[in-house]
């Protein structure tokens, strides 16, 4: 018996219309199909597990007195009235994970607070001695 066969008796019938409820719209019945996220935040906290931090190089002694003489040249070029633009890499600490990121600056010394341990950019960024892996006086 084939499928035509077994339902020829409702085959031709009207189809059903319900008197008390409204007729639902393509997207409202396609929305009923739609995933179920049982576990709300569930997949931002893989994403946030998987997300990849750099840990913070320690520097060499010599590579801190380059960062020292650098440091002292911008000094002398504020204190003469002079503003370097200067190419800066420090590590940004991550809010939310042991760790951080290497980030890139390019920017105008605005000045060098030395009692506050930091370089204080035109923009007023603010980037501190302790993060510094890398400053060029870009000319």
């Amino acid at each position: 018996m084939s499928d035509i066969e077994k339902y020829a008796d409702i085959l031709s019938l009207p189809h059903h219309v319900s008197p008390t409820r409204r007729r639902m719209s393509m997207a409202e019945r396609a929305a009923q199909f739609s995933p179920f996220a049982a576990l709300a935040g569930y997949g931002e906290a893989i994403q946030e597990t998987g997300r990849v931090v750099e840990r913070q190089a320690e520097l060499s002694e010599d590579e801190k007195a380059v960062l020292d003489r650098t440091q002292q040249d911008i000094l002398g070029m504020l204190k003469q009235g002079g503003h370097p633009a200067v190419k800066i890499i420090y590590f940004q600490p991550d809010w939310k994970k042991d760790g951080g990121r290497y980030v890139t600056v390019y920017g105008v010394v605005k000045r060098v607070d030395e009692v506050q341990r930091h370089i204080v950019l035109s923009d007023e960024r603010v980037v501190p001695f302790d993060a510094l892996w890398e400053v060029e006086i870009v000319i």
